[in-house]
């Protein structure tokens, strides 16, 4: 899991051949949040936080929520009072697929929030849904205990199986790229090689 603790999520989404990326909506409230750990699953009704607080009592220390919420933009699944809960009971943070309220407030807070964005309303507390069942949010789908990472250029979701292998496949990844910065940074001459190189290896 602590392999995942530095890795961005450009690099976990190349180790993964360039899938399972949530729909770019799904963005961090802070650009400065980078979250990482396994999802423990909602699957809320739209507008209905019932089983999103269930979900954060029956998580494990270091869980990342992940809220199917349909997409719902309506009625907030989460305020500032919900998500300083989560950070209570120490979540590694909250992906939403829908909308919370009170920015400012979770931003004070510190933990990292992925979400749709923001509304005034408040969430309904008329039904249950489901948690710990496999859910699909942003597009993807997600199965308990899938490695969650996410920043500011969005949210990936690793299978637990694939851990180790996309892991090593992501530093090789900042290892190429880094070396290739070093080869061909910093001048136009080198920019230009690079380009050069570049389209005659690729351009038909």
């Amino acid at each position: 899991m602590e392999e995942f603790a530095n890795l961005p999520t450009t690099a976990v989404s190349d180790g993964l051949g360039g899938k399972n990326h949530m729909d770019v909506g799904i963005k961090p409230l802070s650009a400065h949040w980078h979250v990482y750990g396994r999802a423990f699953t909602v699957d809320a009704p739209a507008g209905e936080n019932i089983s999103v607080l269930e979900g954060m009592y029956n998580a494990t220390l270091g869980d990342v929520l992940i809220v199917d919420g349909k997409g719902a933009t309506a009625n907030a699944l989460a305020g500032d009072f919900v998500i300083g809960l989560a950070q209570s009971l120490g979540l590694h943070g909250v992906v939403i697929d829908g909308v919370i309220r009170d920015i400012a407030d979770i931003r004070e807070l510190d933990l990292p929030v992925f979400t749709r964005g923001s509304t005034t309303a408040a969430s309904k507390k008329t039904q249950e849904g489901n948690i710990n069942v496999p859910v699909t949010v942003g597009g993807v789908e997600v199965h308990p205990g899938d490695i969650v990472v996410g920043d500011v250029d969005g949210v990936v979701i690793v299978p637990a199986d694939q851990a180790s292998e996309v892991a090593e496949k992501a530093k090789e990844r900042i290892e190429k790229d880094e070396k290739r910065e070093a080869d061909y940074g910093g001048s136009p001459e080198k920019a230009r090689e690079y380009i050069e190189n570049f389209l005659q290896n690729n351009k038909k």
